[in-house]
């Protein structure tokens, strides 16, 4: 993907040889674009964006069918704070499989934070959209159910925010954040 922009002749040179380097592994591409992506999270959890971004685009050149690059680079725009260039990236990895709960609490984050960020109430509730299909997914997670309180909390109705603090506390007393809880017990 290389940030979509045209890519020069010495760079399209550089892909081939690339290409035909992991060619001669023996190994087919969809296993090599496997291992780039591992390489690309490795990297995205030590700090390093650069490497995993370049992790995240070998893997691509391998099989751009590969769902979990597209996870890749959403979380990797996500902790660089591009949180609306992250979306699409969700989107895309959720049109291949709708049933990742992590993905979709991933893609929560962003829209969260995009809340936060413009108080745009869209966001809020394409949030509480996300945060509920990932809980028909797993209804029993305590945390699911703590993020879905965090975010009714910014709502003017509390109700919702108190029913969900109440499962969620049932279910995992940790998963609420402490300042919410307070909020809302009236503390």
């Amino acid at each position: 993907m290389y940030g979509g922009v045209r890519k020069c002749k010495e760079q399209i040179e550089d892909d081939k040889q690339f290409l035909a380097t992991c060619d001669q592994t023996g190994k087919n591409r969809m296993e090599l674009s496997d291992h780039f992506v591992m390489r690309g999270w490795q990297y995205l959890r030590a700090g390093k964006a650069d490497t995993a971004m370049m992790r995240f685009n070998q893997a691509w050149l391998l099989d751009s069918l590969n769902k979990d690059i597209y996870w890749g680079f959403a979380d990797l725009l996500g902790m660089q704070q591009k949180f609306k260039e992250s979306i699409p990236f969700f989107e895309r990895y959720l049109k291949i499989d709708s049933h990742n709960v992590r993905v979709l609490q991933d893609e929560s984050t962003s829209y969260g934070n995009l809340f936060y960020q413009t108080k745009d109430k869209k966001y809020l509730e394409a949030c509480v959209t996300c945060l509920k299909k990932a809980l028909a997914i797993d209804p029993k997670s305590g945390q699911l159910y703590g993020l879905l309180t965090n975010a009714y909390s910014y709502y003017m109705q509390k109700d919702s925010a108190r029913k969900y603090l109440k499962i969620a506390e049932k279910l995992d007393p940790s998963a609420v954040n402490p300042a919410v809880k307070q909020m809302l017990n009236g503390n």
